[in-house]
């Protein structure tokens, strides 16, 4: 004689198993989230830094060609421009940050410097 069983053959998931799924997902999340920020916020300061010793090379190289002295003014309209080769073409475009901050140049032996405080030469 057969029995038959009063249960069901049910395939999926149980209501634990996705809870577990979902637990694990944002635990992980969470431990990679703030190291991605971390590693965006450390490139953009290495790109700046980057820049800014480019914008640097610029203000000495114009100054060569200038016969300007250590103490004159240089402004970054100097340097930069559709007819100046002093300073690359990615940062000649747009003199910004990457961080969002702004390039300041004084005269030409002061290093140039943004206004966010960790991005410095």
């Amino acid at each position: 004689m057969k029995f038959h069983s009063a249960k069901k053959n049910r395939s999926g998931f149980t209501l634990v198993e996705i809870m577990i799924v979902v637990a694990i997902i944002g635990l992980l999340a969470a431990i990679a989230i703030p190291n991605f920020v971390k590693a965006r916020t450390s490139a953009q300061t290495n790109a700046c830094i980057a820049n800014l010793k480019q914008i640097q090379g610029a203000i000495e190289q114009w100054a060569l060609e200038t016969k300007a002295s250590p103490g004159d003014v240089v402004a970054l309209t100097d340097i930069s421009g559709d007819n100046t080769k002093h300073i690359a073409k990615e940062i000649n475009n747009g003199l910004d940050c990457p961080g969002g901050g702004t390039y300041a140049v004084t005269d030409i032996s002061s290093d140039p410097t943004c206004t966010i405080a960790d991005h410095e030469l």
